[in-house]
């Protein structure tokens, strides 16, 4: 799509296309209005900055219906309160994602986690806007777990010409008024913006798309240090020698030349399988359990978003069903009796794929398995005030209330 070259910007149409998605998404009209529209000849339609600013092409404008408009303009500010710019980065700064292609697939997978759900009741959905099902893709997904469904190709050719700005895939552009322009908002502005969108969702939650109560609930748990350091010995324990690894006949050992009319299979690498152990047991608030489901969502990012690589096994004295991440909607936390997480170790080393990390995210009041699992470990632990011991069946000899065991990587969870 070419620029548009002449033409003044129209602010009223561009206004009243405005007030028209707040009022068919009131939930997002905090952050519609936080949006400080900037004239640009450069793009193609309308774009956003990280900085809350959304460059507008006057042509585009001129030429789009104001019901079409209203729709861009909930498409423009959705980039910005999922944090897009900042995902798309840890992407490219994980997976090595580098050049203009892999932005255009940013945005591309940014736009169907948004484009999904975002048009109807009240919106008309924009021409051309891509969605998953014209990708051959599946709804209710996110940009992450998009991002590794597709590559540019044919199905992706009419998106060419896309470009949402930094505020979609990180990348700056030359149009950019950066960090010291005009109109930015700061960083405690946005996080308030985010923060009243969020409650004006949870607060009306029959109002919402399921993708928006989703954003909300996790707007309202900020990252905190424990988290980044669950998400760090995650990466460590996938990443370590032997976690991930497999023979594989695809690729012949170059050792196979030493011994003729003999193939030998080659050492490869593979993403890593994470089984992650919820313990359910009584003594585990809804909160927490709440808050454990939130941390297999950033397990999930720590490895790289292969959401169908991790399962989640609930267990209190005994250990459930084995539930894939991708159908992590509606994985039912059951238990509610006593603990012993020994179950779920059992159940999560007993699946039809091992997994090379367990995660366990518990109390800490449970017994522990006697030996070292074959694979790396890491327990997430919940706070508790007091000693552990008061909740101990003192007559169970089998009853170990301790910390973990020496061969798990420990992180307190909700400690600064």
């Amino acid at each position: 799509m070419i620029p548009d070259t002449a033409g003044t910007l129209d602010l009223d149409k561009l206004f009243t296309a405005r007030l028209h998605a707040a009022r068919a998404r009131p939930y997002l009209a905090t952050a519609l209005f936080a949006l400080h529209p900037v004239e640009s000849q450069q793009v193609p339609t309308m774009a956003v900055d990280r900085h809350w600013r959304c460059y507008v092409s006057p042509g585009f404008v001129d030429r789009t219906p104001v019901e079409e408009l209203a729709g861009v303009w909930v498409h423009e500010v959705s980039h910005l309160l999922r944090d897009h710019h900042g995902r798309s980065d840890r992407v490219a700064r994980e997976q090595g994602l580098t050049g203009p292609g892999e932005r255009l697939r940013m945005n591309i997978a940014a736009d169907c986690e948004i484009n999904d759900d975002a048009f109807g009741d009240g919106l008309v959905r924009p021409e051309g806007a891509v969605e998953p099902v014209s990708l051959g893709m599946p709804v209710g997904q996110l940009m992450e777990d998009y991002l590794r469904r597709f590559s540019l190709g044919p199905l992706t050719l009419a998106a060419a010409w896309l470009d949402c700005g930094s505020g979609a895939d990180g990348l700056d552009r030359e149009w950019d008024l950066g960090p010291d322009g005009a109109h930015g908002l700061s960083e405690q502005e946005r996080d308030a913006v985010r923060f009243r969108v969020a409650q004006g969702i949870t607060g009306r939650p029959g109002n919402a798309p399921e993708g928006w109560k989703r954003w909300a609930e996790e707007a309202f748990h900020p990252p905190q240090p424990w988290r980044e350091l669950l998400g760090a010995a995650v990466r460590s324990a996938a990443s370590g020698s032997g976690a991930g690894e497999d023979y594989s006949y695809g690729r012949p050992s170059r050792r196979s030349s030493a011994v003729p009319g003999t193939v030998l299979p080659s050492l490869r690498r593979r993403p890593p399988r994470v089984s992650v152990v919820i313990d359910t047991s009584a003594s585990v608030s809804d909160a927490e359990l709440g808050s454990a489901l939130l941390e297999v969502a950033a397990i999930s990012r720590a490895v790289g978003g292969r959401r169908d690589l991790i399962t989640v096994v609930p267990c209190d004295a005994a250990a459930h069903i084995v539930h894939p991440l991708c159908q992590g909607e509606g994985i039912p936390l059951m238990g509610g009796g006593g603990t012993d997480l020994r179950t779920g170790f059992a159940k999560a080393l007993r699946a039809r794929s091992r997994p090379d990390v367990i995660v366990v995210l518990t109390d800490g009041q449970t017994p522990w398995p006697g030996t070292r699992p074959p694979c790396r470990t890491v327990v997430g632990l919940f706070p508790r005030q007091g000693s552990a011991r008061s909740w101990a069946r003192e007559d169970d000899p089998d009853y170990v209330p301790d910390s973990p065991p020496d061969w798990a990587r420990v992180v307190n969870i909700g400690s600064a």
